[in-house]
């Protein structure tokens, strides 16, 4: 059923931890619903839209990031291709600070 994609550790850590968001903002709406709040974002959010908008930005991190591992390789004149938990760490760090912040 999956063999279409390359299910390496980093990419089922990072689906597993996107399911378990999920679980965890569904079960905090059902005990505290959320309002609309102004951040930095420049529109006005619920916890959800975060969410969301974080999942995004951190995908597309990632996307970037083993898109260009090939060339930081070259750059930074690396032995091996840098690891993705890199990347994953980046991304869940923007996404942390853009749930408490955007």
């Amino acid at each position: 059923m999956f063999d279409w994609m390359s299910w390496t550790t980093p990419v089922a850590v990072f689906f597993a931890c996107i399911v378990l968001m999920l679980i965890g903002m569904t079960l905090w709406e059902l005990r505290s619903p959320t309002t609309l709040r102004k951040g930095w974002l420049p529109i006005a959010t619920t916890r959800g839209d975060r969410l969301f908008i974080g999942l995004l930005v951190a995908a597309y991190i990632n996307l970037a990031f083993v898109g260009l591992s090939g060339r930081l390789m070259e750059w930074l004149q690396l032995d091996v291709e840098p690891s993705v938990w890199i990347s994953f760490a980046i991304s869940m760090a923007v996404l942390a600070l853009l749930m408490r912040k955007g």
